[in-house]
């Protein structure tokens, strides 16, 4: 008779077991990887990160209220703010440059995902029955255009997600999102965009999954920098959950 090896569950007292005997029986060993972590953490805060930025990382205005805490992840060709606690992105941020005519189109993967970075587990199916949709903050068509395929798989994680009504995300927000790509970034060239969630008011929360916060409204920022031939250009979009989708953008 046959028997299933049982395996062993790795916790976080198994991991820091491991790295303090690792500490005691090689010395060495420890500190070169020390040493690399330095590094890799160098890397991301001194370079890594700022490529993605305009000027610096957004700063909340009351940095003691827990509901502005994020933590900052970086994806290929966006950057972002999330707060495990909304279950939002707080601010998302990424650059757009024109897209030249031969980029192939990728198909739209079917599905989202789950980002393992997030201490609030979301998934594809936590909207389910929610009557908002998964809006993307970092847009699949621009991101997915300019930086290929992991951009867009990037761009599917559910950390770059916020529940938007059928109207706003299908309508509004879609064409906005095909305005910038195909007409701010073609004609003014690298744009960079700061995009996100505003709460306001009574808390609300998806009836699907009562970990993620439900926005009043979305902003988005389009900013260029000043040339010899042009003054720097700041433009911004404040759009309500209550839309009716057939709104000007003008």
């Amino acid at each position: 008779m046959a028997y299933k090896k049982k395996s062993k569950r790795i916790t976080g007292l198994t991991v820091l077991w491991f790295v303090l005997r690792l500490a005691y029986r090689q010395p060495g060993i420890m500190l070169t990887l020390i040493a690399l972590g330095a590094g890799a953490y160098t890397y991301e805060l001194k370079i890594a990160r700022p490529a993605l930025l305009y000027q610096g990382e957004p700063k909340a205005s009351n940095a003691k209220n827990p509901d502005t805490w994020f933590r900052t992840l970086r994806n290929h060709g966006f950057i972002l703010g999330y707060s495990d606690l909304r279950g939002n992105p707080l601010w998302v941020e990424y650059a757009l440059s024109p897209i030249p005519s031969n980029t192939p189109a990728l198909p739209r993967p079917s599905h989202f995902t789950a980002d393992w970075r997030s201490l609030n587990p979301i998934s594809h199916e936590s909207y389910q029955n929610s009557g908002y949709d998964r809006g993307h903050l970092a847009p699949n068509f621009a991101i997915s255009h300019l930086y290929g395929k992991q951009g867009q798989q990037d761009s599917f994680l559910m950390t770059n997600i916020s529940p938007q009504k059928p109207k706003l995300n299908q309508r509004v927000w879609q064409r906005l999102e095909e305005v910038e790509a195909t007409y701010f970034a073609k004609n003014l060239g690298k744009v960079w965009v700061l995009t996100g969630p505003v709460f306001k008011g009574k808390t609300e929360r998806l009836s699907s999954a009562w970990t993620v916060e439900i926005p009043d409204a979305f902003y988005k920022i389009y900013l260029t920098e000043a040339t010899t031939t042009h003054k720097a250009i700041a433009l911004a979009f404040l759009i309500p959950q209550t839309v009716k989708g057939n709104e000007p953008l003008d």
